[in-house]
């Protein structure tokens, strides 16, 4: 059995009771609220750098009289404590100043990624009650009237003040008290990414959010000479939570790149000294294609976390040469689970690269089967995930929150495995499996035949109907700058048939020079791929 405590120091825990009865392991020592550790980092360390912004650069001190001034021009616009305030705000320092302000006041904060569209955020808007929104000038075109959304009465704009909403910098007002909140309170509203029918806002507390961010300091080792790169949309839980919550947490500093691309990140590795980054796979694959990866000192870069896909071995092994000191870490979670459900122990992705990890210590995983009964180590079945990161809830959706949660656990809808050691492996989501003429083909394990092809970037499998076998295989490959040897459809099916059973090979291969639709969270859309061409 793998244990935290054979490889980490673990803090003091304790049963405790939350959330109408819910019981879990708690840390003793934790933040009282999310605001805490921004006032705690201010109060240690206010002359160090918290921000980093295309050479623009933020100490807490800083950071802080920001904060303070936007807190108290919200307040002189009658945003009290408990009300929700929208933030359509891309990756810019305006993004941390904003939210912070709102957890001085005890406003719950609701970020939305900036693909989101018009008719999306007015749902979102209008779900959670909204009485504010704050959003960039490029994205007021977007932004709901007042018809569309009549309890939206303060409208401000990170950049100039336009017809749409008053200036950010305008804000400003008389001193305001630090809200008290408890810690069961709702923080931030995310939500989840809508692949099925509208979003579901899931209320992360503050209890989640301190144990995220104790499990991230404890699992990867980070402390306040960490240096962590927010390369994924800040609006999206691991944005929120693993670099923007951790990075205060652990009081380091926060490189904030307003949009990803390979060939720029690379350079502010070497330049911002980045120590922690926490990417999807395909990030680390585009960095390994620049030129400038074997080039320059990256020996900073310390832990790279990554989540959302398996990690292709030629790939864990292009960066094991290029930067011998990054230590590659799987993770597991999502927006209900406040980030990390799993963590690979430091050292043992590349030894259990089939695996997210092991349940983190405040965290509980079971596999079920269909009529909620636990399985045997090994066995096959959903996921449900409990523990003190797990949300309450979906705000006022008590229909899809009692749909969602069960025996005080989160379904998380994924296919899954535990072993005797407590390693998890995730196989598919439920809905996406492929069932080929009685046969269940996880889309997953072909994904991972697929990402072993040299040049693949992205692989999405699905499942296309068929009147005689029910369903048929079909592929799809990102490969833009692959050899012959990939983009060759008998060749990609020769590769699979050596390493997957007959029924398991893709049918059909389709090759693109583009990235894969994503919905607005950044998730691979295979709802889309599914529809006849």
């Amino acid at each position: 059995m793998i244990e935290w405590n054979d490889h980490v120091t673990l803090p003091e825990m304790r049963i405790e009771t939350h959330f109408d009865g819910r019981q879990f392991p708690c840390f003793v020592q934790r933040p009282p609220s999310f605001y805490a550790m921004w006032a705690d980092a201010v109060q240690q360390r206010p002359d160090h750098e918290a921000i980093s912004f295309n050479d623009q650069r933020w100490s807490y001190a800083q950071a802080d009289a920001e904060i303070d001034r936007i807190a108290r021009g919200f307040a002189e616009r009658g945003i009290r404590q408990g009300e929700r305030v929208v933030m359509f705000i891309s990756n810019r320092p305006e993004f941390v100043f904003v939210l912070f302000a709102l957890q001085k006041l005890g406003v719950i904060s609701v970020p939305v990624g900036t693909r989101e569209q018009g008719p999306g955020l007015a749902y979102i808007v209008n779900q959670c009650g909204a009485s504010g929104i704050v959003f960039d000038d490029n994205l007021a075109d977007r932004i709901p009237d007042a018809s569309t959304s009549p309890g939206l009465r303060v409208r401000v704009c990170t950049g100039a003040a336009t017809t749409t909403g008053d200036a950010l910098s305008s804000l400003d007002g008389a001193d305001v008290d630090i809200a008290q909140c408890n810690e069961e309170d709702c923080a931030c509203i995310l939500y989840t990414s809508g692949t099925t029918g509208n979003p579901k806002g899931g209320m992360l507390t503050h209890l989640n959010i301190a144990h995220s961010v104790i499990h991230y300091e404890v699992s990867m080792k980070l402390g306040k000479d960490d240096r962590g790169a927010l390369a994924v949309p800040a609006s999206h839980v691991t944005g929120l939570i693993a670099l923007i919550a951790e990075m205060v947490y652990v009081k380091g500093t926060l490189i904030i790149i307003a949009e990803f691309k390979a060939a720029d990140f690379v350079p502010l590795i070497a330049k911002e000294r980045i120590s922690f980054s926490l990417m999807v796979p395909a990030m680390y694959q585009l960095c390994l294609l620049q030129d400038s990866f074997t080039r320059l000192d990256l020996s900073t870069w310390r832990v790279g976390g990554y989540g959302g896909a398996p990690m292709p071995v030629p790939t864990v092994q292009a960066l094991a040469k290029a930067v011998p000191r990054l230590t590659l870490v799987n993770c597991y979670g999502s927006t209900e689970t406040t980030s990390p459900a799993t963590v690979m122990p430091l050292g043992l992705s590349a030894i259990h690269n089939d695996s997210v990890g092991i349940t983190l210590p405040c965290a509980s995983i079971r596999i079920m089967n269909e009529e909620g009964k636990e399985l045997a180590p090994g066995e096959s079945g959903e996921l449900w995930i409990g523990g003190a990161m797990v949300v309450p809830g979906y705000w006022d959706n008590p229909e899809a929150t009692a749909r969602g949660f069960a025996q005080g656990c989160w379904r998380s809808g994924d296919l899954g495995s535990k072993d005797e050691q407590g390693l998890v492996r995730i196989f598919d989501r439920i809905k996406d499996m492929i069932n080929r003429g009685g046969f269940k083909i996880y889309s997953v394990e072909v994904e991972n035949a697929l990402m072993a092809l040299p040049g693949v970037i992205e692989a999405a499998v699905v499942g296309h109907p068929c009147p005689v076998l029910g369903e048929r295989v079909h592929a799809y490959l990102y490969a833009p700058n692959a050899p012959a040897s990939t983009s060759d459809v008998d060749a990609v099916r020769s590769h699979c048939a050596a390493r997957l059973a007959d029924y398991k090979v893709p049918e059909h291969v389709f090759f693109t020079d583009k990235p894969l639709p994503r919905n607005a969270n950044g998730k691979i859309l295979k709802r889309s791929l599914r529809q006849p061409a």
